[in-house]
């Protein structure tokens, strides 16, 4: 990222643009830091009685069978909004609209984000927010109503038919 930051003020990019490319590399990332989760014995899920149901060696999940909610999360977030931005990029051609492949991710991340959180444990010194409402779906909000004028602004805006990155014409 540090080649990214001195290659802005040089070159003066489409700011939005840039945007795009660090969030269609973002989900790969969500993806390894998921699984050393799911390694680490740490985020599991809530109790449930599904085959694959695991019981976690930490002595605070009571030696329960509970979801692997961290692998649920590592293909949401990671494989399938990997999937969903790669489609939207090679086949919708979504980079020649600045900010849009940026706006998809957040709109898939909040998503991928609540689902998850539906079958993951709510952190002990939090619990649930609101009726069964847990801190991550509360914060996904904000990053989804950001995604979704992104992707409107993109929409609106002009269609890049020269290098994706220059503001030049």
């Amino acid at each position: 990222w540090r080649q990214g930051l001195m290659f802005a003020p040089r070159d003066k990019p489409n700011m939005w643009a840039f945007a795009d490319i660090i969030a269609a590399a973002t989900p790969p990332g969500l993806f390894f830091g998921r699984v050393a989760n799911f390694i680490n014995g740490e985020l599991w899920g809530r109790p449930g009685d599904v085959p694959w149901a695991m019981i976690f060696p930490d002595p605070h999940s009571g030696g329960v069978p509970r979801h692997p909610s961290q692998l649920y999360q590592a293909f949401l977030e990671g494989i399938a909004l990997f999937a969903v931005l790669l489609i939207a990029i090679y086949v919708f051609k979504a980079r020649r609209r600045p900010g849009l492949v940026a706006g998809l991710f957040l709109v898939g991340y909040a998503i991928a984000r609540a689902i998850g959180e539906l079958f993951r444990e709510p952190d002990d010194f939090l619990g649930f927010i609101f009726g069964p409402i847990t801190m991550g779906q509360l914060l996904s909000l904000p990053l989804l109503l950001f995604g979704v004028w992104m992707i409107w602004r993109a929409a609106r805006g002009p269609i890049l038919t020269g290098p994706v990155l220059s503001n030049k014409p």
